[in-house]
């Protein structure tokens, strides 16, 4: 295994963390809109097509229908919540490093790296649980033709004012039954594949940018590959009218799977993996250029 650089700073993590997100979002967010209208698009009635056949279908009637801006739909909820919130997911992973070493120097192992990575996840919720619920509503609301929100900020007002803050709140667990399992995997990967890339007796900080390129988009398409059933349940019950799940996520599970059977856990899939490439490459790739500056102009940090 290639020597990680040392010493590990969790606050660099956190400013680096958070302009990677912001690259992530930029890149990634048409894709995100069509996964979400793939994943919520309601069940067509007997003899009837449905409303997208696949990807390719409803990123051109997005297209057709909305322009580029249609593909961009809601992005200020996530771009308002990614940079604390990428901040606060690299931070917890440069923690979870830094509580399993016994010195400075230490080398973890690949399971310390799931389990750092894991510790992230929990970290990003109270983030990430509202940023998603608003950007859902308001992917969707423009699929529907209705307007019931004009904006990031209206849509949180009105949550809460229908609901107090669990309005807000709604598919917590089920962010957490995602990002847990899918940070481990993503950081554990990625390290994993920085690892591999590095030439003998090279440190895996001098990496090109290419091989970061790479190891950051593979590492998004194994964070995906885990994520995807409780992201399809969470954007399901998160977009879904009041009171209609009353047992949460496995009420949304049975339905799913009764009406379209288990391939439904996957739907969006295509969307999702042809997006996880390009965005988390972007990501990366803005932790570690972010990274190397903060090194430069704050060595001791």
């Amino acid at each position: 295994m290639a020597k990680q650089p040392q010493p590990i700073s969790p606050f660099k993590n956190f400013f680096a963390g958070g302009f990677g997100g912001v690259c992530l979002v930029f890149v990634g967010h048409p894709l995100d809109t069509i996964k979400v209208r793939l994943q919520t698009q309601p069940k067509p009635q007997p003899g009837q097509a449905p409303l997208y056949s696949g990807t390719f279908d409803c990123f051109r009637k997005t297209l057709v229908g909305e322009g580029v801006r249609g593909l961009y739909r809601g992005m200020a909820a996530p771009i308002i919540g990614v940079t604390p919130m990428f901040a606060v997911c690299f931070f917890g992973f440069g923690l979870g490093k830094r509580l399993q070493q016994r010195k400075p120097d230490d080398v973890l192992t690949y399971p310390q790296l799931f389990a750092a990575g894991m510790l992230s996840g929990v970290f990003t919720t109270v983030i990430m649980a509202p940023g998603e619920r608003i950007k859902c509503l308001l992917q969707i609301q423009a699929a529907t033709g209705e307007t019931k929100y004009s904006g990031s900020l209206d849509c949180a007002k009105q949550l809460y004012r229908e609901a107090g803050i669990r309005g807000v709140y709604k598919g917590t667990v089920l962010t957490l039954m995602r990002d847990v399992p899918a940070s481990g995997m993503y950081f554990m990967t990625y390290e994993w594949l920085k690892n591999i890339l590095t030439p003998e007796g090279k440190s895996v900080s001098d990496l090109s940018v290419p091989r970061i390129l790479f190891a950051g988009g593979l590492a998004g398409i194994f964070n995906w590959a885990v994520a995807i059933p409780p992201d399809v349940l969470k954007s399901r019950f998160q977009t879904a009218p009041a009171g209609k799940y009353p047992n949460g996520f496995r009420d949304v599970l049975r339905e799913l799977v009764r009406e379209e059977g288990v391939a439904s856990l996957y739907k969006g899939f295509t969307a999702v993996m042809i997006r996880a490439f390009p965005a988390n490459a972007a990501c990366f790739l803005g932790f570690e250029v972010a990274m190397k500056f903060l090194n430069w102009i704050a060595p001791g940090l």
